[in-house]
Formats: structure tokens, C-alpha cells, sequence
């Protein structure tokens, strides 16, 4: 009788095998079972980036135009900041602070020589690219704030998820923006409400999506209602497009998600790589 081992000399041939080989066939072993509800939480996270992206480009336009003044942003931006601030603790009750131990008054520091140094450098933020045409750094501006979008840490364990590539990306497409304002104290403002809202509110989205999801789910829906707004007062035609996008992502994909995993159909048997689960460090020593 046939014996599945290459140590004996057996009068078959080496890939030869019986009728028992199909026995051991399984279907959707390590397949995931997705619930819509759940999918569309998680969808949150892309729709939020998107948002932010937009009140971005929004607050920009504004500027450029005059309709915003530099002093006002910087006013609603540090309330904001401190209000964030305040609800960054409070959601966990400081227990993070404490993990990380990391101080108050070290974040102060950090926060007075970011500014220090943004406020410094300003004059130079603003005459940087003003050998580059204007059409250049709008395609230079989009193609970072696109690539922004690509690799943001979602909440996905990929090789393409980089936060550090993310930030750099959205900080330079910022920075050539701003360079297109009026004086540099626009450029400034511009540069550090990027900062706030590609850097500081992730880390407060995530805080909260962890802790309280309920309150995730509303500030993400607020979120999207103001980026709409902003986006409304600049094109009609955009805020549709732009609307149209959200619940496409936060909606519709789910959905398609959802019924491309019947299709789901992977095979796994006797001839699959063998897998080693025994604990070889002990060969090591």
C-alpha cells in the first residue's frame, strides 16, 4: 500500500498518489468573515483623511482669496488645538500620558519650538519656489497631497502604510501651497494648521476610535458635513462630486467587500508548504 513518506522505496512513482488525496481538501480556511456594519466603521478612517484633505485645500482658497484673514485661522486653530488637547487626555482618563510618561510641560517645549521655528523660517518658506510656475507647484501640491492619501496609516498592516512618507508629503505640498499666499505671515498660519490637521487630529481620531466609537462616529460625520460646507461655498458641482465620493467609500464598497468574499474560494490541502510551528530557538543557543 501507498505510504506518503520519502524513505522507503515504494513501486510508484514519485509524484504518484490515491484516491485519498482529495480527502484532506479544505475551502476558505483563513478566509474573514466581514460584517457590513463593522466595514463601514472602519471606512471612517478614509473618509476622515479625505475630509481633512479637503477643509486643507478649502482654508488655502480662502486665504488666497482674502476671505480668511492669517490672525483669524491662527485664533480658531490654537482653540482648537487646546480643545483637542484637553479631549486627547480626558478620553482615556491620562492613562496614555502616563504609559508614554511624557509631561505637560515637555509638550509645551515642543509645541513653542515648533512654532518658534516655523514663524523664523517663514520669510523663507515664502520666497522658496518662486523660480517654479504656479501651474508646477498646484501638479506638485496634488500629487503629494495624493500620495498623502496613499500611504496613510489606516489601520492596515501593509508594506505600503508609511506614516513618516505620509506627514513629509502633506508637510511639502503644505509648504508649496503656502509659498502662493500673500505674506509670510499667511505662510506661516498655513504650515502650522497643516501640521495640526495632518499630524495632531489623526492622533486624536485614533484615540477615539479606540475608546469611544460612538463619539468617532459622530465626530466623523460632523467632520464630513463641515468639509462639504467649505467645499459648497467654493463649487456646487465639487461639494457633489466630492459627497458622491464619501458615501461611495463609506457605502458602497463595504457592500462590494461584502459580496466579493462569497466568490472567495481558496483551496488548501496536503500540498501546501509545510509549515514549521515548533519553537527552533533553542537551536540557536
Amino acid at each position: 500500500r501507498w505510504q506518503k513518506v520519502l524513505y522507503e522505496r515504494q513501486p510508484f512513482p514519485d509524484n504518484y498518489v490515491d484516491q485519498r488525496f482529495l480527502e484532506e481538501l479544505r475551502k476558505n480556511v483563513h478566509a474573514r468573515q466581514y460584517r457590513y456594519r463593522n466595514v463601514v466603521f472602519q471606512s471612517g478612517a478614509v473618509v476622515q483623511q479625505l475630509c481633512s484633505v479637503c477643509v486643507f485645500v478649502v482654508t488655502w482658497w480662502y486665504m488666497d482669496a482674502g476671505l480668511l484673514s492669517p490672525q483669524g485661522l491662527f485664533g480658531v486653530a490654537l482653540v482648537s488645538s487646546l480643545l483637542g488637547y484637553v479631549l486627547f487626555d480626558a478620553v482615556d482618563g491620562g492613562a496614555g500620558r502616563r504609559e508614554s510618561g511624557r509631561t505637560r510641560w515637555a509638550d509645551l517645549k515642543s509645541t513653542l519650538v515648533f512654532v518658534a521655528f516655523t514663524y523664523g523660517f517663514s520669510p523663507v518658506l515664502k520666497t522658496l519656489t518662486e523660480s517654479i510656475s504656479t501651474d508646477t507647484i498646484y501638479a506638485m501640491s496634488a500629487l503629494m497631497l495624493l500620495g498623502h492619501l496613499i500611504f496613510f496609516d489606516y489601520g492596515a498592516n501593509a508594506a505600503i502604510v508609511s506614516s513618516t512618507l505620509s506627514l513629509n508629503m502633506a508637510i511639502f505640498a503644505s509648504v508649496c501651497l503656502a509659498s502662493r499666499l500673500p505674506r509670510s505671515l499667511h505662510a506661516f498660519v498655513m504650515v502650522t494648521f497643516a501640521m495640526q490637521i495632518f499630524a495632531l487630529w489623526p492622533m486624536l481620531q485614533k484615540k477615539l476610535k479606540a475608546q469611544t466609537p460612538l463619539c468617532y462616529v459622530g465626530v466623523t460625520v460632523l467632520f464630513a458635513l463641515a468639509a462639504l460646507l467649505g467645499l459648497a461655498t467654493i463649487s456646487s458641482v465639487g461639494a457633489v462630486l466630492f459627497a458622491s465620493l464619501l458615501l461611495a467609500i463609506s457605502c458602497l464598497c463595504p457592500y462590494c467587500l461584502i459580496r466579493l468574499q462569497l466568490l472567495k474560494d481558496n483551496i488548501h490541502g496536503p500540498w501546501d508548504e509545510a509549515e514549521i510551528k515548533e519553537d527552533l530557538s533553542r537551536f540557536l543557543m
